[in-house]
This record gives structure tokens, C-alpha cells and sequence, in this order.
């Protein structure tokens, strides 16, 4: 085939008739540089036209950031008393009532008290029996001892006349030795015919005299043993009827204290039939009626409650397991109550109290919250919605804490690839946000994001207080990514082939 027969591309006929007297390859080169022209044209049109990468910023903030803990609670008195009763009875008269205020010692109420009246008498008559039994007793035992006195005073004549007989003895001795001498003397007399023989029957006479008188004295020595014998048994047997006489008037003794207990403890039963109040402040509770029965055998019956000042109340707030660590006594609290919506009321954690209550497996501990009331606008028992500020960062740099999560990616808004700050946390919010942790920011700097290094300070549910690692990398102002969407450019070039080599591919 010759050369004059091959097609000619297309556009030559039409360049050779604008050109006649150009050469065929010079016409070949210039429509093949026509034809990339017009291909880089659209690749660079349809490469416009792709959608980039959209930011979504957020302005870092100067402010005071505030970590809290949520919780419920129930406003009570800071101090309230329960008023029972120490005896049984049916209530006879109540002098006060709900919401009445009352002052210390102020009568309440009023306990039928006739039964204790007659338990009263009962006693005091009880007392004043055993008071004569005493004194009779008493009387017993004195004359005891009075018998023991005489008895003491007897033996101790016996004695004494046992000395005399003894005495009486010696002497009748004496006598009669001496009768004998002389008459054995008169009787040499009389036998030498010097002495007549009356002398000598007056001497027999004398001596027999006195040996009767001897016997007389012996035997009255032995009565007088036997007599101080018998005042020693009277004295014994007087001791030991003194001693149960002194036993008898003790017991009696004993006996009068024992009913003068029992009129006491029926004065003090009969006292208690009058309720009063204990200290000053006002009814908030009223537990019985006039006729009601109160019965106090096991436990003692609430009648009334009294709340001592009701112008300082208190919150017990209910805080969960979760929460308790970080809660301390002087944190504030605000919180609100259903019945004043729109108003905001102010206290100061008093107490952690740690005593755990558990319920459903829940265990909660209960946070006591101090809350003066001047105006007597909170009430008992009216529930709480409470916020205990547990830590703050003041005039801090305050971001989103979503802008702690995001980072660049090479692909997409968010991956996981590498990226030229390194591998960095994914998007999905798991990023070390507890306070004392490192972070990392990206700020939109002319259209492109630029990494701070930042430590985190605080952080709440949404936003985070942080400060840079480096000093004036992050100011207030400034636009931290918080999310994007769309390709970055770089995504592109690299996953796709760029304008020029898909170019010089059509061209080749």
C-alpha cells in the first residue's frame, strides 16, 4: 500500500487547507498538542470541580471552667427532735398543733393521770407504813441494848460479889485458925488446973463459930460463881437479841427507802403525763389525737417533731460510688427545688458521711449540705436537685472537648493512619482527657491545620481547660478544629494519579 493511500488522521485536510505549505509532520505534532490541551484542560476542570476539605472550628475562650458532680437529695431541719412519751396512757389534751411555734418547757400535751395519781397514794401510804415499822423497830433495838446494859451491869455485881465472898472466906479462915490456937492453948491451961474449964468450953464454942462461918463463906463464894455464870448468859443472850433487834430496825430502815423509791418513780410517772418541750423551735410533725391510746411498754411512741430553727436547713444529697472521691467538705453546692423552678438556692458541703447505702446494687453515700434559709422558703422534706462544684480552673484557655478528639487524617475527615504528627488518637473521643494529661490541638492557620501541644487542666462533660506545653502556641481567639469533612488535597494526589500523568498518559 502506498503512502498516497493511507487515511490522513483527522484534521489534516482541514489544517492542510489553513496551511497548504506547512510540512504533514509539523501539522501531526501540532494536532497532537491540540488534542493534550484540550484533555489537560478537562482533567484540570473535573478535578476543580471535587469537593476539598471542610472545617468545622471552634474559638478557644478565656473563662472559668467548673467540674461538678449531679445529684438528688431531700431538704430537712438541720436539727429536729422527736417528742415521745415515757409512760402509757390515753392522750387527754393537745395544746399545740401543727406548725405551732413553741419554747422550752411549753406544755405539748397531756396524759390521763389518774392511774399514776392512785399508784402515787398507793406509795405514799406504802412509805408511810414502813416509816412507823421503822420507827418501831428502832424502839426494839434500844431497849435491846438497854438489856445488854443491865445485863453487863448485873455480871459485873456478880463479880463483885464473888470478890467479897472470897474476901469472907479469908477472913473466916483467919477466925477459925485463931479459935483453934486459943483453944488448944486454954486446953494446956485447963489441964495444968490454971484455967477453969468454962474458959475452955467458950474457946470450943468459939472455934466451931467460926468454922460454921467458914462453911457460910464458902458457900456463899459458890453462889456468887453461879450467879455471875447466869448475868454472863443474860449478857450473851441480850447481845444476840439486840443484834436482830438492830438487823429488824435496819430492814425497817431499808424498807422506808424502798417506798420513798417507789413514791419518787411515781411523782417522776406522774410528771411525765405532761408533755413538754424539750427546746425551742416549731411543731412540724403531730403523731396523735385527744382519746388516742400511747402505749410505751418497748419503745417509746413519737408524739411530736419539733424542728429546733428552720432558718438554717440542710441537704442530705445522695451522691453515687462513682462521684464520692471527688466531693469534699467547704465545696459549694446550688441546687434547685420543683416548688421554686426558676430560683437557684446556695450552701456549703458540712459532711461526707461515710456510711455506704445500697440499693439495687447501687451504692450511694450521703453528702450533708449546709443552707441557711432566712426567708423560710425551703421546707422539709422537699427534694433537691443539686450541682457540688468539686473542682474549677479560673480564667483558663477553654476548648470543646470534641477539639481535643479530632486529628488530620490522610484519607478522610478522621482515621487512624499516620499522619505527620504521628499516629494520634482517632476521632471517636478516646483521647486522654483526665486532668494532668497531655493533648494535642489543631488550630486552622491560613487553611491548614497546625499542631499545639497542649496539657489538659480540667475537663467536664463538653468542654476542657488546657494550657500549651510550649508557652504562646495557643492564645484566646484562636480556631481549634473540632471536625471535617471532605478530601484534603494531599488525600487526593495520593490516592489518585495527578492531572499531568493522566495527561501524558492520553497523549502517549
Amino acid at each position: 500500500m502506498s503512502s498516497s493511500s493511507l487515511p490522513r488522521p483527522w484534521g489534516l485536510d482541514a489544517l492542510s487547507r489553513w496551511i497548504p505549505k506547512a510540512p504533514k509532520w509539523q501539522l501531526l505534532l501540532g494536532a497532537s498538542a491540540l488534542v493534550g490541551a484540550v484533555v489537560l484542560a478537562l482533567i484540570f476542570i473535573v478535578e476543580r470541580a471535587r469537593p476539598g476539605v471542610s472545617y468545622s472550628t471552634a474559638p478557644v475562650a478565656v473563662a472559668t471552667l467548673t467540674q461538678s458532680v449531679t445529684a438528688s437529695g431531700t431538704v430537712n431541719p438541720q436539727n429536729s427532735i422527736s417528742v415521745g412519751t415515757q409512760v402509757s396512757g390515753t392522750i387527754a389534751s393537745i395544746d399545740v398543733d401543727f406548725n405551732s411555734k413553741v419554747t422550752k418547757g411549753e406544755v405539748l400535751a397531756r396524759i390521763d393521770p389518774s392511774t399514776f395519781q392512785a399508784q402515787l397514794d398507793q406509795a405514799q401510804a406504802s412509805l408511810a407504813q414502813a416509816q412507823a415499822q421503822a420507827a418501831a423497830a428502832g424502839s426494839t433495838a434500844i431497849g435491846g441494848q438497854s438489856s445488854v446494859a443491865i445485863a453487863s451491869a448485873n455480871n459485873a455485881a456478880q463479880v463483885a460479889a464473888v470478890a467479897a465472898a472470897q474476901a469472907n472466906i479469908a477472913k473466916a479462915q483467919s477466925a477459925l485458925v485463931l479459935a483453934q490456937l486459943q483453944e488448944k492453948r486454954d486446953a494446956s491451961l485447963s489441964a495444968q488446973g490454971y484455967l477453969a474449964q468454962s474458959q475452955l468450953d467458950s474457946d470450943r464454942s468459939t472455934t466451931a463459930q467460926d468454922r460454921a462461918a467458914l462453911a457460910a463463906a464458902q458457900a456463899a463464894l459458890a453462889q456468887s460463881h453461879a450467879q455471875a455464870q447466869a448475868s454472863n448468859a443474860t449478857i450473851a443472850l441480850s447481845s444476840t437479841t439486840a443484834q436482830g433487834q438492830n438487823a429488824t430496825a435496819q430492814a425497817a430502815a431499808a424498807a422506808v427507802r424502798l417506798a420513798a423509791a417507789s413514791v419518787q418513780q411515781d411523782q417522776l410517772n406522774l410528771a411525765h403525763t405532761v408533755i413538754t418541750s424539750p427546746v425551742n423551735g416549731t411543731v412540724i410533725a403531730r403523731a396523735v389525737s385527744v382519746g388516742q391510746t400511747v402505749a410505751a411498754s418497748f419503745s417509746t411512741p413519737t408524739l411530736f417533731t419539733i424542728a429546733q430553727n428552720l432558718q438554717k436547713m440542710e441537704v442530705d444529697i445522695n451522691v453515687g460510688e462513682p462521684d464520692i472521691g471527688n466531693v469534699r467538705a467547704g465545696d459549694p453546692v446550688a441546687f434547685s427545688v420543683l416548688a421554686y423552678p426558676s430560683r437557684t438556692f446556695h450552701g456549703t458541703v458540712a459532711q461526707v458521711r461515710i456510711n455506704p447505702q445500697t440499693l439495687n446494687n447501687v451504692v450511694t453515700y450521703d453528702v450533708v449540705v449546709d443552707v441557711p434559709n432566712p426567708d423560710g422558703a425551703l421546707l422539709p422534706g422537699m427534694t433537691a436537685n443539686a450541682t457540688i462544684d468539686v473542682a474549677s480552673a479560673k480564667n483558663a484557655l477553654v476548648v470543646p472537648l470534641a477539639a481535643l478528639a479530632w486529628k488530620p487524617s490522610s484519607g478522610g475527615a478522621t482515621t487512624n493512619e499516620s499522619s505527620p504528627w504521628g499516629k494520634l488518637a482517632s476521632g471517636s473521643g478516646n483521647v486522654a482527657s483526665a486532668p494532668g494529661t497531655a493533648g494535642m490541638l489543631f488550630v486552622l492557620q491560613n487553611g491548614d491545620p497546625h499542631h499545639v501541644a497542649v496539657r489538659v487542666l480540667l475537663t467536664t462533660s463538653t468542654q476542657a481547660a488546657v494550657a500549651p506545653i510550649q508557652a504562646g502556641e495557643l492564645h484566646s481567639g484562636d480556631p481549634v478544629i473540632t471536625a471535617a469533612t471532605g478530601v484534603s488535597a494531599h488525600a487526593r494526589n495520593g490516592v489518585t494519579r495527578s492531572p499531568v500523568s493522566r495527561a501524558m498518559r492520553v497523549i502517549h
